[in-house]
């Protein structure tokens, strides 16, 4: 079993406010490897703005976890 985990998961925002609309993806992969034995040791983002038809921005998360 391997020691370390990458995962990305895309957060879009909302046209109007500040919110994500998908926080429930990013709480799911958490706990999904926190079944299986990880941690999460890192998480770095990077957000873009969308000029497409929704608007919103996207932030993507990087999440690197350990195996405890």
């Amino acid at each position: 079993m391997p020691q370390y985990v990458v995962l990305q998961v895309t957060l879009k925002e909302k046209l109007i406010g500040t919110t994500s609309r998908n926080l429930g993806e990013l709480e799911n992969v958490i706990n999904t490897q926190a079944a299986k034995g990880y941690r999460l040791h890192t998480i770095t983002t990077t957000s873009a703005h969308s000029t497409g038809f929704g608007g919103g921005d996207r932030i993507q998360a990087t999440m690197i976890f350990e195996k405890l």
